[in-house]
Order: C-alpha cells, then structure tokens, then sequence
C-alpha cells in the first residue's frame, strides 16, 4: 500500500499537464520554422536567377559566401553586370570593370541587396545581424499569425540597419504571407515612410516558396506603428502602391565541385 501511494504521488508531481497554458514561442524559433517551410536549406548552395522589372538577377549562395548579380542594358545601349559579393559591390560595362564612386557603390549595394533579400526571405532572417522579437499573435483575414518584429544590429546590419521591419507568420503552416516596414529611419536622404505588403501568386520552385506582393502603404501611419497594418487591411483603408513581381525563376542546385 505504501509503494501504490508513493507510486500515485509520483505521478501526481510528474506525470500530470501543468495546469498553465504554454507561453509564447521564442522569435528564434518561429524564424527557423519558417525557414524550414520555405525550403530555405536548399538556398545554403544554390543558384537562383528570375527577372525583375526587366532586369535579369543571378543569386549564387555557398554556405555564407555569396555572388549575386543583377544584368541590364544601360541608357547607352551598352550590357551592364552590377554585382555584390561578400567583399563588396562592383559594376562591368561591357567586359570592363570599371571604377565606382562611393555613392555609386551605396545605390549600387541597395538596389542589388534588397531586391535579394525580399525575394530569398525568410532565409535572410536567419543573418547574425538580425535582431527578432516575438510580439504577439494577429489575425489577419481569418488565419492566425505569429507576428515578429525584426531590427538589425549596426555592425552587419548594410546601410539601411535602422529600418524595421515586422513579419506575419502562420501559426498552422510557418508562411510568410504578409510583412510591414519602416524604412528612411537613418540620417540619410530618404524621407521616413512605411509599407505594407501581402503575399500572392505562392509557388514552389525545386521546393523553394517564393511569392509576389502587393505592396500598400497607409497615409499617415508613423514608422512605429506598422502593428496597426491588418486593422487598415480589415478596413479597405490601403493604397496600392506597386506589384512586386519576379519572373521566370529558377533554382539549381550547386555541384560539389562549384
């Protein structure tokens, strides 16, 4: 009788659900399950190449090392390759590479690196400069989300580290389907704004997710309130902006001798 009552009292103290709901995830972990989702671990070695806007982008990944380059055809008729590595941004004309100024290299570097990060994202979250904070749950058009706000760190966080961003991940499926940020925030010489995008057209390319948006914004919304973006969606009360569509994407993988 005594080892069943020491028995009961051990599974009373062990065995059973505490009586509290769990808390939160930890922003860590929403970004990694969303990475995962994505299929973000065949961007560890991978090249991706779509047009956007007219102009033709190759991004080659290589466990932390990375080449991505943008093509066009100048004003001058001449074939232009803008390019970003690890070391920095270059630009060849014609076979040539030429000399840039620095504040050729700054336009150079955002134009080439954001047009990469929104297209690779949520694998980008995943950068030692990021700075994740887990901020609550949304619903947005009936299907919860986790919503995640995201700075980044000066030392690595690229010439736009002040922006904010806030991303909306679903609770069943770990999808990006809506993102906000408030960009202009620096001492530069863009004026402060904020935008709002919604993910449509979802496909996936060699197990890769990628989407395009529509990307809104809300006259008057200030850069820290971007929370308040489902609420405007719920009321109709967006602007349309623009469509941000890539085209004719491809995925290969690299070889182990690339």
């Amino acid at each position: 009788m005594r080892l069943l009552l020491l028995a009961l009292a051990a599974f009373l103290l062990l065995g059973c659900p505490s009586p509290e709901s769990p808390g939160p995830p930890s922003a860590q972990a929403v970004i990694d399950s969303a990475v995962a989702a994505h299929g973000g671990a065949v961007l560890d070695r991978a090249v991706v190449t779509f047009t956007f806007r007219g102009d033709r982008y190759r991004l080659r990944q290589d466990n932390g090392r990375f080449l991505y380059r943008r093509s066009y055809t100048d004003s001058l008729g001449r074939r232009v390759h803008d390019g970003l590595t690890n070391e920095g941004p270059y630009r060849i004309i014609e076979g040539d590479t030429i000399a840039l100024s620095d504040a050729e290299q700054s336009a150079l570097h955002t134009t080439v690196n954001s047009v990469a990060y929104f297209t690779l994202l949520p694998s980008p979250l995943q950068d030692a400069a990021v700075q994740p904070t887990y901020e609550a749950r949304d619903t947005l058009n009936g299907t919860a989300y986790h919503r995640l706000r995201v700075t980044f760190r000066r030392e690595g966080g690229g010439q736009d580290w002040e922006d904010v961003f806030l991303y909306w991940f679903s609770v069943n499926t770990y999808e990006m389907d809506y993102l906000a940020y408030a960009y202009g925030l620096g001492t530069g010489d863009t004026d402060p704004g904020t935008r709002f995008r919604a993910a449509y057209n979802e496909r996936r390319v060699h197990g890769v997710r990628f989407a395009d948006y529509r990307n809104y914004t809300a006259p008057g919304l200030a850069p820290d309130q971007l929370r308040r973006y489902p609420a405007r969606l719920a009321a109709d009360a967006l602007t349309l902006v623009s469509r941000v569509k890539i085209d004719s994407i491809e995925v290969r993988l690299l070889a182990a001798d690339e």
